[in-house]
Parts: structure tokens; C-alpha cells; sequence
């Protein structure tokens, strides 16, 4: 709140500085000695012992002895005696004298100043008619003594008052009036009021003398006169306290007040407004408008026949006063009551407002104060925003949460700060929104900018999501729309005025946070918040300027397979984890009307390379990273979750740039197989491991092996319990069949065909269908070298549902030749050909046994002899049973003639 305006800028340097006590200097007039003086005829009468007793003590003996022709109207003791019981200093004074020499101003001035105000200048021999009502002017100078009371003794008598004070040196006035017979001192303007005379005209040598039967009264200053007066109860009502002190420290101030009944012309608003406590300039304005402080006081008696006075506010008051009404009027107002008498000015009551057409306008402020928002208000001028519900020309939104929900939400979650503080000041700019959103304007999903600036974004706008439901549906019979914003809900009716609007809301708005704790709620981020935290980068990341969050869901580092998760997240491996993170950051703030309005596009990351973003068809968003796997395509839901830096959409899987390097090594650490890299060492196959071609000359490269890629499969390092790897070691030969049996050769024709798997299965390194088979290193050697994958259920013992065995080898007791499949992971090298599949168990190189191995060529051998020999056996016995078969011949025998005829 000011406290200086131009009211009172304008009114301090017309206050009179009393230079001198009122008893240093003569009084001007002229004075004759007389025998007879007002002391001794108070003396004579035993009704005026205390008022003679206090004029003692006052020292104003002198001073009315010294006077010639005076009047003086005089309380009776019974009249003091009342009027001490509810004022101290008058019956301390009486009752202690002690008290009265000993005070700390040794000439009783305030003690002085009320007895001068019983005493006139001048004789009136004559008292008012019945229906008469006379002005006189008192021997009481108001002054404002800007000295501490002194102890130092006076100076030499009279100690005559000084026509000086806060009323440009005119003395204070004093009304007289007579009705029906009785003769009243000190009324109001129309004659009521006072007190009485009740001892008739006393001559008293160099006065008058009439005794009373009140004390009067000393007119006090313009703030209590106003509070006092019955006709400006609701003047008093919004008179604030600032005002009041400036009313009580102005000299030579003329009010023009209007009456209660006079306010009913302003507007609800502007009434309601003026009764809160935040209208001290409005009040001031009006003030102004109504005080004049040229020219000394002006009483009513100069305003006839015309007067013209300037107030304060530069307006002019044009006094008219009509002979034949008699009525004065004051510009557009009639005169009520003049001349309320103050110790500082004077104060005249007006029908009312004398205020310009147009002085006022209906300002955003006000409304909320009729709208139960002073709660909001009062918060806005404590963080000097008051600019922005003051402004009647600007255009503007409002956002307005009501006494009862700042009181609500303000007690139970503490989201208002300190009165006066930055972050209060960041939290009400979050509720005004440039330009006049009406709820036609208003799109759900849409983004509108508030008056918050962020430096999160570079000194731009901060933006409020707007939600919108209902009043689309044809059938319904109510077809009102729910709107919110941020997620508060408006309240009521949208209040227009001017070139404001306002929406009343069911909470107050929190301005967004960091992008870390903006997220955290969001379970489904979980996983890459962890990742975050366990790296360098979340101080970094929260504070980096206009920033576009892609944050996957926990499904996401599923969907990567459990050893390139496994591996991200290991304390070794925090620079690849960087990477993919930063690899989410885009460098500037997209919001999702950027990628749904799109078609194509390519976006900086905070990672040094680019994602590329495509929205196909059926309007789903795709983001492909810029490593990775081929045909790894990550889908974009569109969030807009709102940070203090930008905003954070959601995906459903992790981006992996082209730096992430993911080796075959790294995925065996991850799959805890340090044994089995250690054997792919000793074998001299650690190129395998590195993901790069073997060294030129050496077998491998010989053997055509420098493009191929790789898949490992990987027992656990418990899985070589019970083995003694020393022995193992030392036989070269076995060592190598071992890991030759482990490896599988890619062939880039695969990849392709992985590409085209749903996102949970491109993850694999090779296909895992079942009855799958696959040939290893070991395959050119044996014909047990293949291995074979089939399908089971997912079981207890942590298996993924897949088993691997080497092919056509019969299963043993010790399970050396399948084993679980527990996790995969596909490494990035190589065009992602290859990877590591992690089993629970060591696949054994298959021999069988001798009798397996031999037994079966022996058996068909033995089988094919007996079978030749039983067919052969056959044979003979048909060829026996021909030639021991019986013959005919005809009767006689055979003779010549039938060999000839033959």
C-alpha cells in the first residue's frame, strides 16, 4: 500500500509549523485597565470555583485581565464536575495539584487551548432572538505543536493566544442560538445541541460573563469529526487509517462530504470494492475530488453569492447560493449540512458524489472483490502484480480461486509461499493468460500461454493445458461443457469485464516443476527416472533451458531385452546409460501439436545426434533413434506434461543412438558369464567379444570368419560350478569344442527378417521359434553340432519359456547337452546381427557313447548277412525240391520212331 499520494504530497507543505508557543508573543489589540475584570465577578459567585481554579492553573489570569471588552460563557461547577468524571485531565488537574505543577508542560497548554475556546474577543451584550442562530469567533487557535511539552518555566505574563494555527489564523468558531426562550452555546448548524444558559448576563468590568451548563466542547480533527458525524457512517466505513492521518495532519482543509444515501449511485462493485481494504487509492481519488486546500478554510459564509474552489484533484466546485430556495448548491450537490467544525478545517455535508463523469471504471480488481477473491487480490499486491487486474486496457484471462478454496488448499497442501515471494509471485502469474479466452476459443488438448515467464525457457511464456468435455452430445438434454484448466475446474459462470475475463476455479494452480519431479508421479516412468538419478545428469537435466522430454515406459526397458537392460543400469557402465538418456532430451521444446500436425521430421538431441519422427497414416506418432536395431520404432504418446523447462511426452520404447557401442562382451558381463569370456579369451576368440573382424592371418580369419556376426550362447557363472576349470584349461582341444558348440554364425540375411518382429521379440538375436535350429562352430567338425530351441512354459526357476539343446543327442542324467534359456540381449555392432543368450546350464560337446556310436552299424550288419543267408538258404531248398520231383514216361517206353519224328 503507498503511503504517499498525491493527496497528501499536495496537502504537507501547507501545514503551519508553530515557530513559537502561543504565550511568546502580545496579543494585537488594544487594551484598557479596568477596576473590575471577569476574575473578579467569577470570584464573587461560589458557582464558578472550579472553572476559577483551573484558569489559575492554566495562568490565564493575566491573559483575561488583560483583555477588554470580552465575553466568556462560563461552566458551572456541577457542569465541570460532569465532564471530569469521563476527562482525565480536568479532574486531575482539580483534584491533584500536585499533578497539574508538576506535569511536563509547565504552562498546561492543552489545559489552555479548551478554556480559550469558552472566550470571545469582543462583548455581546445581546444573545439571539427566538429562531436566531449567530457565528462567533473564539479566542481558540488550533495549532498542530510539532515540540514536546517543556519543563522549562514560561516566559513573563500575558502569554496572549497568537493568531496563527491550522486554520490559516483564524480562530475557531462558535455557534449561539435562542428558541423558545432557551439560549444554547456551542450547537450545530441548525441550532441543536450545545449547552444551555443557565446564569443570565454578568457584567463583568471587561466582559460578559453567562454561565453554561456543559464545556464546551474543542471541535477536534477533521478524521474524528468525520467518524462522529450520524450522515457518513459509510464514508467511515471505508475511511482506512492512512486516511484518517492524513485528514488529522492537513491544515486549512475544507471537506465536501457526501452523505450515506449519496454512495448508492456507484455500482456494486465499486462499492464493494471501496469496502475492501485494498481501495485506498480509489478512496483517495475520491477524497481528492472533495477537499480544497487554497485560500484558507472556507466557511459557508463565504460562499454567497457564488464561489468557485479547486480541490485537490484539480476539479472545480461551483457554489452557488440561492436567495429565493435558500439552498446552496454545490456544483451538481446541495449543501446538507455546513460548517461541522474541525480543529483542522472545516467539514460541509453534500446530497452527493462530486465526482466527474468517468472518474471510475470497473476494474478487474474490483470484480474479484465482489466475487469473493480478496484472499487471491491481497496476495497479488503483496508480489506487486497489481498491474495485472488494474489494467483496463490490456486483454486478459483471469484464473480465480475463491476465498474458500485459497483457504482450503493453502491449509492442507501448503502450496502458497511467503506473502512477498518470488515463487508466490511465479505461482499467481501461472493464472493469467493474455488475451480474452472465451470458452468458444477453448479447444481440449489445446495449450494457451500464461503471464509466467520462465527462465526455463528462455524468458518465454510458461504454458496451461486446457481440457474440455461435454456439450457435444446430440441426445443429451444438458449440453453445458466441463472446462479445465491445468486441471482446475471452472466454477459458475465466466464473468466478462471490459477487456477482461474470469473463470473461477476449484483449486489454485500450481506452476509446472522440474522435468524429474514433474515425472515422478508417473509410475509407468519409473524405470528412466531411476536410470536419471543413478547417473551425473539430473541436476543438469533440470535446469537445461527449453528442453523436450521422451521419456519410455518401465515396458520399454522390457522390451530391450533383460541383458541390454541389465547392462544399462550397471554401476560400469554409466557413459553408454548418459548416452541413451540424453539421447531422450530433445534440444527445444516440441509440444505435441509439433508431432501430430507433422509428417516428417528430425529432432537435435542433448546426445549429439538426431531422432527422427513420423506420423503415419492412422495418426499414430513414431520416433525411430538413431542406433539401435533396424526396425526399431519407438510409438509417441503425446503427453504434454508440462515441466518448468518444456514439456515431457511418453514412449513405449527406448531410443538407443548409433553410439551406444553394445558389444558382445558388455552383454556377457551383463549375463554374469565372466567364465565364459574368459574361455573365449584362452580360445583366442576375443575379437568375438570387442564386435570387431579377427586379427588378419590368424585362423579365424583364414577360415572366412571377418565378416560373419555372432551369437553367444552364455552360461551363468554358477552354471560352471562343479567343474574344475584348471583341467579344463589345460586341454586347449576340449576348451575349444566347448566354445565352438556355444557360438552360432549370423548371416546378415537374417536381420532383415528380425526387423519385421512386433517390438517384443526384435530384441532377440535370432529367432527363438520352436524346433528352431541353428548351426555352431562345432557343426563342421561333429554331426552333434547343431542345437535346436523348443517352446515350455515360463517356470519357477526363472526360466523365459524357451529351452536349447544340441540336436539329435540323447539327454543324460547330467544335463549336458540342454539348458534354460534365461534372458537375451542383441548387440549393436555389426548392423545388430548377433548377441548373447543367456542359459542356466553348460552345453557339453555330444560324443556317444562306443556301443551307441558302433553298435548300431554291427547290428545292421549282422541282420544283413542273416537275411543274405536266409535268402539264400531259401533258394537252395526251392532248387532241391524241383529236382527231386517224380517224372512219367508213356507205357513201353520211348522208341526210334518217335525220336526220329521228333
Amino acid at each position: 500500500m503507498r503511503v504517499f499520494h498525491p493527496f497528501s504530497l499536495s496537502l504537507l507543505p501547507l501545514l503551519p509549523f508553530a515557530a513559537s508557543s502561543p504565550y511568546q508573543n502580545a496579543f494585537n489589540a488594544t487594551t484598557l485597565t479596568q477596576s473590575r475584570t471577569l476574575i473578579d465577578a467569577l470570584s464573587e459567585d461560589p458557582d464558578y470555583t472550579s472553572l476559577l481554579k483551573l484558569l489559575q492553573l492554566a495562568q490565564l489570569v493575566p491573559t483575561i485581565n488583560k483583555l477588554n471588552g470580552s465575553t466568556l460563557f462560563a461552566p458551572t461547577n456541577e457542569a465541570i464536575d460532569r465532564y471530569s468524571e469521563s476527562h482525565s485531565l480536568w479532574s486531575d488537574t482539580l483534584t491533584d495539584l500536585e499533578f497539574a505543577y508538576s506535569a511536563r508542560d509547565n504552562v498546561q497548554q492543552k489545559l489552555r487551548q479548551e478554556l480559550l475556546y469558552h472566550f470571545l474577543n469582543y462583548s455581546v451584550p445581546l444573545l439571539p432572538g427566538d429562531f436566531k442562530l449567530q457565528v462567533h469567533r473564539t479566542l481558540h487557535f488550533p495549532l498542530k505543536t510539532l515540540d514536546s511539552p517543556s519543563r522549562d518555566p514560561p516566559p513573563n505574563p500575558p502569554w496572549l493566544p497568537v493568531p496563527d494555527g491550522t486554520l490559516g489564523g483564524e480562530p475557531q468558531r462558535l455557534r449561539v442560538a435562542s428558541f423558545d426562550g432557551n439560549v444554547m452555546v456551542g450547537t450545530d448548524a441548525f441550532g441543536k445541541g450545545g449547552a444551555s444558559v443557565v446564569k443570565g448576563q454578568v457584567d463583568g468590568g471587561n466582559g460578559m460573563l453567562f454561565g453554561i451548563d456543559d464545556v464546551l466542547r474543542v471541535p477536534p480533527d477533521l478524521a474524528i469529526v468525520a467518524t462522529q458525524h450520524p450522515s457518513l457512517s459509510y464514508f467511515n466505513s471505508i475511511m482506512t487509517s492512512d486516511i484518517a492521518s492524513l485528514l488529522n495532519s492537513t491544515s486549512e482543509l475544507t471537506l465536501f462530504l457526501p452523505v450515506d444515501s449519496a454512495w448508492d449511485v456507484l455500482p456494486d462493485i465499486e462499492r464493494k470494492y471501496l469496502e475492501s481494504k485494498f481501495a485506498t487509492d480509489d478512496i483517495l481519488q475520491i477524497l481528492n475530488m472533495h477537499a480544497v486546500i487554497t485560500e484558507g478554510v472556507h466557511w459557508s459564509e463565504s460562499f454567497e453569492p457564488a464561489l468557485n474552489l479547486t480541490t485537490v484533484s484539480g476539479s472545480t466546485l461551483e457554489i452557488v447560493v440561492s436567495p429565493e430556495s435558500q439552498k446552496t448548491h454545490i456544483s451538481s450537490a446541495e449543501l446538507m449540512e455546513p460548517d461541522v467544525y474541525a480543529s483542522n478545517g472545516v467539514l460541509h455535508t453534500v446530497s452527493s458524489l462530486l465526482i466527474p463523469t468517468g472518474s471510475f471504471s470497473i476494474t478487474p480488481e474490483k470484480y474479484l472483490l465482489t466475487l469473493n477473491c480478496t484472499s487471491f487480490v491481497s496476495m497479488l499486491h503483496s508480489v506487486d502484480l497489481t498491474h495485472l487486474i488494474n489494467n483496463t486496457e490490456s486483454q486478459f484471462t483471469i484464473l480465480a480461486p475463491t476465498d474458500d478454496v485459497v483457504e482450503l488448499f493453502g491449509a492442507s497442501d501448503d502450496l502458497f509461499s511467503e506473502e512477498g515471494s518470488e515463487e508466490l509471485k511465479r505461482l499467481l502469474s501461472y493464472h493469467f493468460l493474455p488475451g480474452k479466452w472465451t470458452p468458444k476459443k477453448l479447444k481440449d488438448g489445446m495449450l494457451v500461454e500464461t503471464a509466467l515467464v520462465e527462465v526455463g525457457l528462455n524468458e518465454g511464456r510458461q504454458v496451461v493445458d486446457i481440457e474440455i468435455s461435454g456439450g457435444d452430445d446430440k441426445h443429451k438434454k444438458d449440453k453445458s461443457i466441463s472446462i479445465r484448466f491445468g486441471g482446475a475446474s471452472v466454477m459458475g459462470e465466466v464473468y466478462d469485464v471490459d477487456n477482461t475475463l474470469i473463470y473461477l476455479i476449484s483449486r489454485p494452480l500450481m506452476p509446472p516443476s522440474d522435468v524429474l519431479t514433474a515425472a515422478l508421479p508417473s509410475l509407468e516412468l519409473s524405470s528412466f527416472l531411476a536410470a536419471v538419478f543413478s547417473t551425473s545428469l539430473a541436476d543438469r537435466l533440470k535446469e537445461k533451458s527449453r528442453t523436450t522430454f521422451l521419456i519410455p515406459e518401465n515396458d520399454g526397458f522390457k522390451r530391450l531385452g533383460m541383458l541390454v537392460s541389465a547392462h544399462l543400469l550397471s554401476a560400469s557402465s554409466k557413459s553408454d546409460l548418459e548416452s541413451v538418456i540424453l539421447h531422450h532430451v530433445l534440444d527445444d521444446v516440441e509440444y505435441a501439436k509439433a508431432f501430430q500436425n507433422g509428417s516428417q521430421r528430425s529432432y537435435a538431441t542433448l546426445e549429439g545426434t538426431d531422432v527422427h519422427v513420423n506420423r503415419v497414416g492412422n495418426g499414430t506418432v513414431t520416433v525411430t533413434a538413431s542406433g539401435g536395431w533396424a526396425g526399431m520404432n519407438s510409438v509417441v504418446s503425446t503427453r504434454n506434461l508440462l515441466t518448468k523447462t518444456g514439456v515431457v511426452h511418453e514412449l513405449s520404447d527406448v531410443l538407443l543412438p548409433r553410439s551406444f557401442n553394445l558389444t558382445i562382451g558388455k552383454l556377457v558381463k551383463a549375463a554374469r558369464g565372466t567364465t565364459m569370456s574368459s574361455m573365449l579369451i584362452r580360445a583366442g576368440m576375443e575379437w568375438i567379444l570387442n564386435g570387431t573382424a579377427p586379427q588378419e592371418g590368424s585362423h579365424w580369419a583364414d577360415a572366412g570368419m571377418d565378416g560373419a556376426g555372432w551369437t553367444l550362447l552364455c552360461p551363468t557363472d554358477e552354471a560352471f560350478k562343479g567343474y574344475n576349470l584348471t583341467k579344463l584349461y589345460e586341454d586347449p582341444e576340449r576348451l575349444q569344442s566347448i566354445v565352438e558348440q556355444h557360438l552360432i554364425p549370423m548371416s546378415k540375411p537374417l536381420v532383415p527378417s528380425l526387423s519385421l518382429l512386433d517390438s517384443f521379440q526384435i530384441n532377440k538375436p535370432l529367432l527363438l521359434d520352436d524346433s528352431a535350429t541353428y548351426t555352431t562352430l562345432r557343426s563342421r567338425e561333429s554331426a552333434y553340432g547343431d542345437i535346436v530351441f523348443r517352446q515350455s512354459g515360463a517356470d519357477e526357476k526363472g526360466g523365459s519359456g524357451y529351452l536349447v539343446g544340441i540336436k539329435n543327442a540323447r539327454g543324460t542324467e547330467g544335463r549336458n547337452d540342454w539348458a534354460r534359456v534365461l534372458s537375451w540381449g542383441r548387440t549393436t555392432t555389426s548392423g545388430g546381427i548377433g548377441g548373447v543368450i543367456q542359459i542356466d546350464a553348460i552345453l557339453m560337446p555330444y560324443r556317444p557313447k562306443w556301443w551307441l556310436e558302433y553298435g548300431a552299424p554291427i547290428g545292421v550288419g549282422a541282420v544283413g548277412i542273416l537275411l543274405i543267408g536266409l535268402f539264400f538258404l531259401g533258394v537252395r531248398a526251392v532248387w532241391r525240391r524241383d529236382t527231386s520231383e517224380a517224372t512219367y514216361e508213356p507205357v513201353g517206353g520211348f522208341n526210334n520212331e518217335d525220336d526220329e519224328d521228333s
